[in-house]
């Protein structure tokens, strides 16, 4: 069993394609727990939806925020805390083999879940104790050290690396802590930044992601619009709530089936190549 962080903001087009993925492209059971956070553009569907998926059992947890319930901090932050505190009170916390974040914009692949198992136990088995989390190449890793093979899949060990898709050690919070959202306050970006600080100071410098030379999920945010970056240009202006709805985006993406869609992303070389 796993569990899945997954935060997400309006886009919600994009959201039930990353949930049909990972309902379908899943070996491992697995609970989600969805942050829908401040969304502002058809709430009125995200909340149908997001019935509908509980009911059906898709999801396990549906929380909605607003600014004032994520202290005007960055959200993924603020959620991702609630999460990791909430994994803690969980009396089979250990049983779990690892815990995923993942982003909204992200699709995985099939059998994503599998090939993660097969690194952390790969990361066990050597006891590299240093290793807090595994992720995909590029991935924004850097410092990357030399090749080595996993069963068929290649590997590398580095630094850094986007929190768009992380899977981490079931004990991760309590080893590595939770993020001052003190120093997130305002922003809308440095979940990932923040945590790269805290995890270099636990393993004194060393190497701390293993990022495997495998698809496990396509990053699809040029497609549907990047809430995080459209907030951070747009900070002071007071339409910022409005250039995140993406309206356009939306449709052209609610109107295409599951299918569709992952037949396009799966043969875009720039979606593929990009992260």
């Amino acid at each position: 069993m796993i569990k899945i962080f997954l935060t997400c903001r309006n886009r919600l087009a994009i959201t039930k394609k990353c949930i049909h993925a990972l309902k379908i492209h899943s070996l491992i059971p697995h609970q989600i727990y969805v942050y829908d956070n401040s969304s502002n553009y058809l709430l009125d569907q995200h909340f149908a939806y997001f019935y509908k998926a509980y009911e059906k059992g898709y999801i396990n947890q549906i929380t909605f925020t607003t600014n004032k319930t994520t202290f005007n901090a960055f959200s993924k932050a603020t959620t991702c805390n609630m999460f990791g505190a909430q994994h803690e009170f969980d009396p089979l916390k250990n049983k779990y083999i690892y815990l995923v974040m993942i982003d909204n914009d992200v699709i995985v692949t099939p059998e994503w879940d599998k090939k993660l198992l097969e690194a952390w136990k790969y990361v066990y088995k050597n006891e590299m104790n240093d290793i807090k989390i595994v992720g995909q190449l590029p991935g924004g890793i850097k410092e990357r050290g030399p090749e080595f093979k996993i069963n068929d899949m290649s590997a590398q060990i580095g630094k850094l690396g986007g929190s768009g898709l992380w899977s981490i050690r079931s004990d991760f919070f309590r080893d590595i802590g939770y993020i001052d959202l003190n120093k997130l306050i305002g922003l809308n970006k440095k979940h990932d930044s923040t945590y790269w600080e805290m995890i270099e100071t636990k393993t004194r410098g060393n190497k701390y992601i293993l990022g495997l030379n495998e698809k496990i999920g396509i990053h699809v945010g040029k497609l549907c619009g990047s809430i995080c970056n459209t907030l951070t240009r747009n900070n002071n202006s007071k339409q910022k709530d409005e250039l995140i709805k993406f309206k356009e985006a939306e449709d052209r993406i609610s109107n295409m089936t599951f299918d569709d869609f992952y037949k396009m992303i799966i043969n875009d070389n720039s979606l593929l190549n990009d992260w």
